[in-house]
């Protein structure tokens, strides 16, 4: 056995009974500070990450000195937490400071043809701008700066709010946080590649919305997808447009936004989708310090502060890795292994089905995938209950490891995937794990699914409350 795998790769208590190469990369991370901790000889790697507006976050790893026998270690330790950064905070330029032995290979992973390709490519989709990874002294990268707008919450007055959605978008009008109409408005976005089809549809929706109310003081939206100071950076919903008219995807789509709320002459913030089910569920439960995880056709996060902030951050964590399984199968997207989509979404059900012995057509896609094994799992077949079983044990690893880079102490879980009995085996093999590896976490870490309040404070309410 490698020095790597006694350091990284930890058998868990629990083992996932249908993946039993799982190595929870939080425990892995906690064995390798312990023996960094009681190291002779440590270096330091600082990692600076820069989005928009100048907004930097910074991070410090200790790591074991170059040549102690950890080299391989050290680097699968380095990449991975930064991978885990950029895809939770994002941004277009990485600074990193610290030994040449990482800092360079890092250097050339992010490279066209490298390791994380992908991962630069996309966020230099995501911030227009192109991805850059600056070698320096740890004196050199610019402090720490987050945004402190305080996005959500805000009720009063008179507010449309809408969420769009791949078969329809839901409206509503909200006067002092009551909605006074609501609606779903059907549509066909993502095959629309006339930009104007898009602009119109939407433009419809908030005039109606508008005329059920005296007056229009502020309007906020959702969506699905990389938002980026109020603009569609990468967004699923707009893919022919992007795919048979891309100039006109960065004339028209991505500004449409901002000019909706100049032409109705009030503040206007359109955010990701996963931060306004935060913000959902921080309203209902009257509380701050949420994420939110969606497990539908992929992973999808949000996060609302302790102190009541949506942060700006990119909560891509479908994208983040979780397992430090080498042998974990690769995402089919970006190509990396052990990363949240195929742990926490549909992705998950159909890479767990086969070891409960589901043998599906290649012709049925995943969501009739999903509705097959959880018949079977409300009908307490034994072999399918483990496939939601180790997903449940994947979440509670993930919990932990979430909270190394998020503060907070209420998790909101929800989507497709944790509907039946299937999601309720989620929730309670995620709390065994909680209560008997990681109880400092258990004691402090309250796991909710949406009751009936949050229902009606609805996504397109919560989206309402955005703009101050």
């Amino acid at each position: 056995m490698t020095q790597q795998q006694n350091l990284l790769q930890i058998v868990p208590k629990h083992v996932p009974p249908l993946d039993p190469g799982f190595r929870p990369m939080v425990l892995g991370n906690r064995s390798y500070r312990r023996a960094v901790a009681q190291a002779e000889q440590t270096a330091t790697v600082t990692i600076g990450i820069e989005r928009n507006a100048g907004l930097v976050h910074r991070a410090e790893l200790a790591i074991f000195a170059p040549g102690s026998g950890h080299d391989e270690e050290s680097y699968t330790y380095v990449e991975r937490m930064l991978k885990f950064l950029l895809w939770s905070r994002g941004g277009w330029k990485l600074y990193l400071a610290g030994p040449d032995a990482i800092t360079k290979r890092i250097k050339a992973a992010y490279q066209p043809g490298g390791a994380r390709a992908f991962d630069a490519d996309l966020m230099s989709q995501a911030y227009g701008r192109s991805f850059e990874v600056v070698i320096c002294e740890a004196g050199q990268i610019p402090a720490a700066q987050e945004s402190g707008s305080a996005l959500g919450g805000h009720l009063e007055g008179c507010r449309i709010g809408f969420d769009l959605g791949a078969s329809d978008y839901k409206l509503a009008a909200v006067v002092d946080g009551e909605p006074v109409f609501s609606t779903e408005i059907p549509w066909d976005p993502t095959v629309q590649a006339d930009p104007n089809y898009h602009k119109q549809r939407i433009w419809d929706g908030l005039k109606l919305a508008a005329a059920k109310m005296p007056r229009l003081d502020a309007i906020g939206g959702s969506s699905a997808g990389i938002w980026v100071d109020n603009q569609p950076m990468v967004a699923s919903l707009f893919r022919t447009v992007i795919k048979e008219n891309p100039d006109q995807f960065k004339d028209v789509i991505q500004p449409m936004f901002i000019q909706f709320g100049q032409e109705m002459g009030v503040p206007l913030e359109v955010i990701n989708d996963g931060d306004v089910t935060a913000l959902a569920g921080a309203l209902s439960l009257e509380t701050h310090g949420m994420l939110g995880i969606a497990m539908g056709s992929s992973e999808a996060v949000g996060f609302l502060s302790k102190e009541g902030v949506i942060m700006g951050w990119l909560n891509e964590l479908a994208f983040a890795p979780v397992d430090y399984n080498p042998d974990a199968p690769p995402d089919e997207w970006s190509g990396d292994r052990g990363v949240g989509a195929l742990y926490f979404s549909q992705q998950a059900v159909n890479k767990l089905a086969p070891a409960a012995g589901y043998q599906f057509p290649a012709s049925m896609g995943l969501p009739t995938r999903l509705k097959a094994v959880q018949a079977a799992a409300d009908m307490d077949d034994a072999a399918t209950l483990q496939i939601f079983e180790s997903i449940g044990i994947y979440l509670g690893y993930a919990i932990a490891n979430y909270a190394d880079f998020y503060d907070f102490d209420h998790l909101l879980i929800l989507g497709r995937v944790t509907s039946g009995h299937g999601g309720e085996l989620i929730l309670v093999k995620a709390n065994e794990v909680l209560q008997d590896e990681l109880p400092e976490l258990a004691a402090r870490i309250e796991l909710h699914v949406p009751d009936e309040k949050s229902r009606r404070v609805g996504q397109a309410v919560a989206a309402a409350s955005l703009p101050r």
